[in-house]
């Protein structure tokens, strides 16, 4: 894979894997590292890219293993990551101060999931994955995915529900 291929498939990623490694890791400095690890990594194994089927998920599939492999080294990591669900149109100030609000306890409560968890809700309802291309990445089944996202889906929910009471 030459410069133009590799920046084409992979350096055009950059935001994607950023907002991946930012919510696996919950720190902004450390995403960026990992990010520029993986970069690293994978421009010294570039001629085995041109093997790989679909370039996108096999770079996330590395990053999310750079970034675990980071989180089992220094397992104090508690910064919560910056806002990543977008806030809807709201036509009052008042319910910009609502939304924010309720974009930060969702946050929160998708913080708390197990990781894997964590990583399909965001992969899929964020970056807007499809089931497939998740599974490979976490490597995981497809159905093991639609069933962690489910769960992790109606662990937000009732923790929502919980809150209104």
């Amino acid at each position: 894979m030459d410069k133009n291929t590799f920046s084409d498939k992979v350096i055009k990623l950059s935001g994607q894997l950023y907002r991946m490694a930012n919510s696996i890791l919950l720190d902004e400095e450390l995403a960026k590292d990992s990010v520029q690890d993986l970069y690293l990594k994978l421009w010294e194994k570039r001629t085995t890219l041109n093997d790989v089927e679909n370039i996108a998920a096999f770079t996330m599939r590395v990053l999310r293993n750079l970034c675990l492999d980071k989180l089992r080294k220094n397992k104090d990591i508690t910064v919560v990551s910056e806002e990543w669900i977008a806030t809807e149109h709201v036509s009052s100030l008042h319910e910009v101060v609502e939304q924010k609000d309720m974009t930060k306890i969702i946050k929160h409560f998708i913080n708390q999931l197990p990781e894997l968890q964590r990583t399909i809700i965001r992969l899929r309802d964020v970056e807007g994955f499809e089931i497939k291309e998740i599974a490979n990445i976490t490597t995981s089944t497809e159905n093991a995915v639609m069933v962690n996202l489910s769960r992790a889906r109606q662990k937000v929910r009732e923790r929502l529900i919980k809150l209104q009471i």
